[in-house]
Parts: C-alpha cells; structure tokens; sequence
C-alpha cells in the first residue's frame, strides 16, 4: 500500500459526506441496528455497536434518536429488520470491488448493485471472486504530521498487527477487527486521536488505474455508493 495516497481519498469521502449528510444518518442508524440485533444493545460488551454509535455521534445525530433505534433493534420498540448482503465484481480496469450493504428487500438490493456494475463499465461477480484479494481488519488513518516513532510505540505495544506510512505522509494502524476499539482507545488515551477509525476490507494489492480509466472507476464507485441500501464500497484501484 505504501505510495498509494490514503490522505487523498478519506478527503474525498469526507466531502461527499458532507455533500449527503441526510443520508450518513441513514446509513448510521442501519449499522446501530444491524449490531445491536447482533450484539446486544449494551455498549460496554458490544464493540461494534460502540464505534457505530462513535459514528452517529460525529454526524451530530441526537442521543435519543440513537437510544430508539438500539431499542428498536433490542426488541424494545417495533422497527425495521434490515439484513447484511455483500456483493462483488470487477469495475474498471479488472480492479475488484466489494458492496456491503443493509436492507429490508434484498430484490430491490441486487438489481440496482447489478445495474450500477452494468450500466458503468463494471460486472457483478460471484460470491468470494473478489473477497480473497482483501484483508478484513481494523483500520485507524492518522494525518500527514503524526509522529511515526510515537505511534508505532503506542501502537504496537496495544496490540496493532502493524504501522504503514505512506507516501503522502498519512499513517495507517492496522490490527485484528475485534482489537479496533481497544487499541482505538489507547491511542487516545496517549494523545493519538485517528481521523478515521473503522472495520474494513484493505486491498492486498493495488490496481493502478490513471486518466480516463481512474475518472471511470471513480464514477462507478461514487453511483455505487450513492444507492440507498448500500452501506461500504471498498475497492483496490489506486487512482
């Protein structure tokens, strides 16, 4: 991954975020849902609960729309049952591309992700034809500037499996999925706050797509994303 510019792209998805806030709620409330059905809807026990509601929180949502949504999804206040499907394919380039998403029609779901992969450039695969080109880890981004020599300290002594640098200066801690909110906090606590810190698919490799191929790939991935059962769109184009 080193070379590849991390800084680049979470500036990207935070100005579309910023563009559709309505629609982060949205997304947000789905992940509380989704994990406190799983999980329980205490946040001391469940970790994945946890960083969704961290996530409600830095979209400014209301304490007490994320307190009746748990209780939602708790059984303690009739609700919506969404349900988690991943899809996958190739977009530009043969560069491969992972859908996640929550939703209560899974017909509704896969006809559009297949329109969107067929109407821009892209197909639908099979289950697991591109998921074996990913890790799925735990991911914390911190910003061009970060002491490399702290955080790794820091970091690996919490238990992270490992610290990328790139080249644009941004820093990826990568560790165990379940590990995240731990090492999350410990961070923290050292004075070492990640822009972004989230479960993830990270690609093992790198497709390097420039011109008109990279503006294709990153339309497909944006009308991709803009779908409104779609929660993640992860991809191994470098563009």
């Amino acid at each position: 991954m080193a070379g590849h510019s991390k800084w680049a792209n979470i500036q990207h998805r935070k100005g579309r975020q910023d563009e559709k806030r309505g629609k982060i709620w949205t997304r947000v409330i789905r992940e509380i849902m989704v994990s406190a059905r799983a999980g329980g809807g205490d946040l001391a026990i469940n970790p994945r609960l946890r960083l969704a509601v961290d996530k409600a929180k830095a979209a400014n949502m209301p304490a007490d729309t994320i307190r009746r949504n748990i209780d939602k999804a708790t059984g303690n206040l009739e609700g919506v049952q969404y349900e988690e499907i991943r899809y996958e394919g190739y977009g530009i380039g043969g560069a491969a591309i992972i859908v996640d998403t929550m939703t209560d029609n899974r017909v509704r779901t896969v006809a559009e992700v297949r329109h969107a992969f067929g109407k821009h450039g892209g197909n639908m695969g099979t289950e697991g034809s591109v998921a074996f080109q990913f890790r799925h880890c735990g991911q914390l981004v911190f910003a061009p500037g970060t002491s490399e020599d702290a955080l790794m300290e820091v970091a690996l002594e919490a238990g992270a499996d490992d610290v990328v640098v790139g080249d644009d200066g941004a820093i990826e801690v990568l560790c165990a999925a379940p590990a995240l909110e731990s090492i999350r906090q410990t961070l923290e606590g050292a004075g070492l706050k990640a822009e972004l810190a989230e479960v993830t698919m990270r690609p093992e490799n790198l497709v390097e797509l420039a011109g008109d191929e990279a503006a294709r790939m990153q339309k497909l991935i944006d009308i991709l994303e803009d779908l409104d059962d779609v929660q993640a769109v992860y991809h191994n184009a470098a563009l």
